[in-house]
């Protein structure tokens, strides 16, 4: 299995220069953490992802519908491949390793390549909730944007109503900003979203 060496990636991709997006995305790899594996998504997860993407309870708090209909998670993950085949920003999915079961999706919905900064954005089958399953994928790709991406900030928002969301990001080391007032219009209403982040030198001194 081929999983990501952050050290050794760091040192291949930042030590040449600027990292770049296709750097990373060229050939998104794969994340592994006690529980979690965090790798491509391909067709034969439509199943398990149109179990939790339809759910009412999981699209609250998202900028986006729930599935109607499993031919809308299909539509999905072939946006997603062709972003892996473009070598973009792209999301990884969340295994979970004891059952091999697909459970979610998180990646970096923006990076400002030039600026160093990214946004980490996260969705989990309800099914996984309260189990510290989303903090530890959060933590994870944490470490990989600060070791493999050479970024100096990682943020991440939420709608100020998304308390869940909210102790994801606190338990993963970011530090409240403040509230973007209705900086987003997410399903036909302007929202009031909560800003987290953390600095890499914050996350240097916590890994010590």
């Amino acid at each position: 299995m081929e999983v990501c060496n952050h050290r050794m990636l760091n040192k291949i991709v930042v030590g040449g220069g600027f990292v770049e997006i296709e750097d990373i995305y060229g050939n998104l790899p794969k994340l592994e953490t006690k529980r979690l594996l965090l790798r491509k998504i391909t067709l034969e997860d439509v199943d398990d992802m149109y179990h939790y993407v339809s759910n009412e309870e999981v699209t609250k708090y998202v900028t986006w519908e729930a599935h109607k209909s499993i031919s809308d998670t299909k539509e999905f993950i072939e946006y997603a491949l062709t972003q892996y085949e473009n070598k973009d920003l792209s999301p990884w999915g969340i295994e979970y390793k004891e059952s091999g079961k697909f459970i979610g999706t998180i990646d970096f919905v923006y990076w400002e390549v030039n600026h160093n900064v990214a946004e980490i954005g996260y969705a989990l089958s309800k099914d996984y909730w309260g189990k510290g399953i989303s903090t530890e994928a959060v933590k994870e790709v944490i470490m990989f944007g600060f070791t493999c991406m050479d970024l100096v900030r990682i943020q991440a928002r939420c709608l100020k109503e998304n308390r869940g969301s909210e102790r994801v990001m606190e338990k993963a080391g970011m530090s409240f900003e403040g509230i973007l007032r209705k900086s987003m219009l997410v399903k036909g209403k302007y929202q009031d979203l909560k800003m987290y982040s953390i600095l890499k030198e914050e996350f240097n001194s916590k890994e010590r």
